[in-house]
């Protein structure tokens, strides 16, 4: 892959040659060499994991107000340097400088400031309400325990806000992180790893692992680390789940999207088409969560697509050189390739390219313009697999019914969209979108509210992270239970004699009776047992 590549640098000591290897990430927009990293010697391992082990057992023990403070220096660190953090994404991903801001640096900074803020709320052991009287003497409280050591493999589609906003949430919990970031960002990971040395943090609590996925994978699993947090393929994921299941290791899988976005009859036309054209073209269209299909009501096909079509032409793509591009570069060439070919098939199969945006400056980079396509149908992989290019497909139905079946139509389900001036009807096919998200007049921005779930259905993975929810996928549940009143015995425990038997039974009948009489008889019964024997042991 030509934006990075794992080097090689031999000396010759003693008659042996040791290796001595880096990664070497190119500018994908300009295809220059911008820096290298040296890998971890995983060999090390090991001893890393004891590490981050033993900081983890006494960070868990620390208060969230200890661990607040850690988090809030790195929050004032993005702040402070977000115009370095928004040139070295820019630079690393291909991505503009405003696309590297506005959905990575700033989702950063309001990560680090809710997770700081809101972990205690999320995390504090909550009472459980009694289900019966039955158990009137039984009080339960759930808590929310560290897994541990969490491991976290992130993409380069987002190299800094998906991979930060994990690390922010997994140190609130309480747990160790040891990061593994995509080679071809690899710069985006020395910046992290800036970012949370601002922190503070424990020795040990925090560790970025370089090398190759496969490798570094093979190693959490053979150090029996406790979670893995993988946001990629839907392929990758499969095997990382497959390669799991030898040891039970729980996975979060954020994986592909085929986001459909549905257009009414009634809708804002412009503000559809704008939005369309943001969530289908921004960071070059390589956003899990993107814009991949546009479905529009016939009465106003054309004229959305006219709209479309013209704001897709009036998109400058090239390399960010002075703020003069509203799209950079493809990430990597591997994903280009994929793009052209699926537009070609699509193309040899009928579909036509409408619009596409122009060439601003350099662009001997991996870019591809953004694309505007009609006659398409489900048929051609264009429809059916994820593109994660400049690409968006519209097609015409006529009912809602119609619409709402072919958005469901993939074996994906991460986010959707609706677009109508009738908020109530919105959220009815809102309801029957199968999707983790589905946004009314919206689209992609959720994954910047940290407040909010992230995750999918069917193929695009399992979990959720952010929110509340990530929160619990940051941690064990663990119920405490224990008795108000002392007592000798439970009801139900030995000796068993036809007492007993009938004292269970009168229970049972006294919580689900509807005659008062009953009610009054067996709970005679019940009262005089439990007199008779909580209160004495089980002489033997």
């Amino acid at each position: 892959m030509a934006t990075s590549a794992i080097a090689e640098t031999k000396s010759k000591t003693n008659g042996n040659y040791t290796g001595s290897g880096f990664q070497v990430s190119q500018n994908p927009a300009t295809l220059e060499e911008i820096g290298k990293v040296p890998n971890t010697d995983l060999a090390k391992m090991p001893e890393i994991f004891n590490k981050a082990r033993e900081a983890q057992r006494k960070w868990a023990q620390t208060k969230f107000a200890t661990r607040k403070k850690h988090i809030l220096k790195m929050r004032d660190y993005i702040v402070e340097h977000a115009e370095e953090l928004a040139d070295i994404v820019s630079k690393d991903n291909g991505k503009s400088r405003m696309d590297a801001l506005a959905t990575e640096v700033l989702p950063a900074a309001l990560a680090a400031d809710w997770y700081a803020k809101n972990a205690r709320h999320h995390l504090q052991p909550k009472k459980l309400p009694m289900s019966t009287f039955l158990f009137f003497n039984k009080k339960n409280e759930l808590h929310r325990v560290p897994l541990g050591v969490v491991g976290i493999i992130s993409p380069w589609n987002y190299p800094l806000s998906i991979p930060f906003g994990e690390i922010a949430m997994g140190l609130m919990a309480g747990n160790a992180i040891l990061l593994k970031v995509a080679q071809a960002t690899i710069l985006v990971g020395q910046a992290i790893d800036k970012i949370v040395a601002a922190g503070e943090l424990p020795e040990g609590l925090f560790y970025h692992i370089v090398g190759s996925g496969g490798a570094v994978s093979k190693s959490f699993f053979e150090n029996k680390i406790d979670k893995i947090f993988f946001t990629g393929s839907v392929a990758t994921g499969k095997t990382l789940m497959a390669a799991a299941a030898s040891t039970l290791t729980p996975l979060s899988l954020e994986l592909g999207g085929k986001d459909p976005m549905i257009v009414l009859e009634d809708a804002d036309l412009e503000r559809a088409a704008n939005g369309a054209a943001w969530a289908g073209y921004q960071n070059a269209g390589q956003s899990c969560g993107g814009v991949e299909r546009v479905y529009v009501q016939d009465k106003v096909y054309d004229k959305f697509v006219n709209l479309l079509a013209a704001k897709t032409r009036a998109i400058r793509h090239g390399a960010d050189q002075d703020f003069d591009v509203e799209m950079g570069s493809m990430t990597t060439e591997e994903q280009l390739n994929t793009v052209k070919r699926q537009v070609d098939g699509a193309v040899k199969q009928g579909a036509k390219i409408v619009a596409q945006s122009q060439p601003s400056g350099n662009t001997k980079g991996f870019f591809y313009p953004a694309t505007l396509m009609v006659d398409v149908n489900h048929q051609m992989e264009l429809m059916k697999e994820e593109n994660f290019g400049p690409i968006i497909p519209v097609m015409k139905f006529k009912t809602i019914e119609e619409a709402i079946a072919l958005a469901n139509d993939s074996s994906m389900a991460l986010t959707s969209s609706v677009w109508t001036k009738n908020l109530s009807l919105g959220k009815k096919i809102a309801k029957k979108l199968e999707s983790g998200a589905t946004t009314i007049n919206d689209h992609l921005y959720t994954h910047g509210q940290s407040e909010t779930p992230w995750g999918g259905w069917k193929e695009s993975g399992l979990g959720r992270t952010h929110s509340g929810l990530g929160f619990d996928e940051m941690t064990q549940p663990k119920l405490v239970n224990w008795d108000i009143i002392p007592s000798k015995r439970n009801i139900w425990w030995y000796p068993f004699n036809k007492t007993s038997y009938e004292a269970i039974l009168a229970a049972m009948r006294f919580n689900f009776s509807k005659n008062p009489i009953s009610l009054l008889v067996n709970g005679t019964k019940l009262t005089i047992f439990m007199i008779g024997k909580m209160f004495t042991s089980w002489k033997v």
